[in-house]
């Protein structure tokens, strides 16, 4: 058998089973706000996933509880695409956003917490849509299937091949023993994120509601807000810097926490990764802060560090958020960003793109390549942390890196035939593979994607999906040889 089938498939029940739990919260909003007719919808939605996904979990009996590598890819790649799907149901049946290629969009910005948008007017948008919008963020942030892992060892099934393929980055950290185990620290440290943003921007004046909304955009480094204008809505500086602060944080490896946790705090410094995110970070808040200083974007030296720090912390981050029309900058302010827009965070953090560490590694295989054209009989390892990457890992890293740009190139070229200017198609197709939400042109910060036929919404949607799943995930499932082991790839 190819497949574990039946363990694919009890698992797909309780992914089924975690999306209709998880629409319980934005159900109880819309009653909170009266708004009977969303809550209805979300009734209608909730029952007969509720249903399947009982039946599929409790009456599926795997022969072997096994999963291969190959069961680990499929699992995640068709429970991601299962939970867009299933996500979009409350969006058509409330009738608010009835099509099913921008039901479809909104889902999987969501889940894969780009934070792109079809929609013109967030606001005219119930509480309780708006809620589980956001809420897709919060559950795509750390993983759906993280979250699925912790709960795995009950039935019977081990959940590291499942992990492996949905961690972001080229490194999967495992803190425990049991992948179970190290699944709950996340999540917990998730959740203690969560809860003490939630109570900062109280602090800062949002009510309740938009607390959360916000919180869930930060931490899940996804964007989605209830207001047209972003975080500009409230033109609070406070309120800048709380979601500033926790959006550069989420970017960080979460296992780097787990050792702080601990006192082990030689290890934040030690990691090559965190110190080259920071420099990065505080480079080019520096160089947008200098350049904007130079062209009087602002009226003053306050606000120019202000926007400079936020917008620079939320697109390196991913997120997406905007205090501003980024798109009005400077032209070197804006390369900076669109820069930024291919590096993005850490591995094993919330954020897209391609992360810090595969650029640079990237930059230590340059390295390496000019010192063996001066010496070119040297042995020379490419090393990180002061120990030598293995080739096998080094060839994973290049490979990624140009199988990303190939696939910019390529997809910027789909998106090119709804004949849109070039800035933006290409930043249309950067931003959403790299999970980030606006872009410039006609997908700025101001704007939205509502402009793209509903063929290329699809793309994008998938496009979106495969960022957040490192690509290989999705296009795994497209080659002959992953169904059928026999039939050799060719290379």
């Amino acid at each position: 058998m190819v497949l574990n089938y039946k363990a694919i498939t009890k698992i797909i029940g309780m992914i089924i089973l975690i999306i209709a739990i998880s629409m319980l919260p934005s159900a109880l909003v819309s009653l909170i706000y009266n708004e009977f007719s969303t809550l209805f919808a979300f009734i209608k939605s909730i029952i007969p996933m509720f249903i399947i996904g009982l039946i599929l979990t409790l009456k599926t009996r795997p022969d072997s509880t096994n999963l291969k590598m190959r069961d680990g890819f499929a699992i995640v790649a068709l429970c991601w695409l299962l939970a867009s799907l299933l996500g979009s149901v409350p969006f058509m049946v409330s009738g608010y956003i009835p099509r099913f290629a921008d039901a479809f969009f909104e889902t999987a910005s969501g889940f894969s917490t780009t934070g792109a948008s079809i929609l013109t007017n967030v606001e005219a948008l119930p509480k309780g849509l708006l809620f589980w919008r956001s809420f897709t963020h919060w559950l795509g942030g750390m993983g759906i299937l993280v979250f699925a892992i912790a709960l795995l060892p009950t039935l019977g099934i081990a959940g590291h091949r499942i992990a492996k393929a949905e961690t972001t980055g080229p490194t999967l950290g495992k803190l425990m023993p049991k992948m179970s185990d190290t699944a709950k620290i996340l999540y917990i440290i998730y959740m203690v994120f969560t809860i003490v943003e939630t109570i900062l921007l109280l602090f800062g004046g949002m009510d309740l509601f938009d607390s959360l909304i916000h919180t869930f955009g930060s931490v899940g480094t996804g964007g989605f807000s209830s207001y047209n204008d972003s975080i500009g809505h409230f033109n609070s500086a406070y309120i800048d810097f709380v979601i500033s602060f926790f959006m550069v944080l989420c970017g960080i490896n979460f296992t780097l926490f787990y050792c702080v946790v601990h006192k082990h705090y030689k290890d934040l410094f030690k990691d090559g990764e965190f110190k080259v995110y920071i420099t990065i970070l505080i480079s080019c808040i520096l160089l947008i802060s200098i350049n904007l200083l130079y062209n009087n974007t602002y009226d003053t030296l306050g606000d120019t560090i202000r926007y400079s720090i936020f917008q620079t912390s939320s697109i390196i981050t991913t997120t997406g958020y905007a205090t501003t029309d980024f798109d009005l900058w400077p032209s070197f302010s804006k390369m900076i960003l669109f820069f930024l827009m291919f590096v993005g965070g850490c591995s094993s953090s919330t954020t897209g793109c391609m992360k810090v560490i595969r650029i640079l590694v990237l930059f230590k295989l340059i390295k390496r390549g000019i010192a063996l054209r001066l010496h070119p009989h040297a042995v020379i390892s490419v090393k990180l942390d002061g120990k030598a990457i293995p080739a096998d890992r080094v060839s994973a890293i290049t490979n990624f890196i140009f199988l990303y740009l190939g696939i910019v190139v390529l997809g910027s070229i789909i998106i090119s035939w709804d004949n849109f200017d070039l800035i933006t198609s290409l930043s249309a197709m950067v931003s959403c593979i790299g999970n980030i939400g606006p872009g410039f042109g006609l997908v700025g910060p101001s704007m939205n994607y509502s402009i793209f036929s509903e063929p290329i919404k699809i793309f994008l949607s998938f496009v979106m999906l495969a960022g957040r799943l490192e690509l290989f995930t999705i296009l795994l499932l497209l080659t002959p040889s992953f169904w059928n082991p026999d039939k050799a790839i060719r290379v």
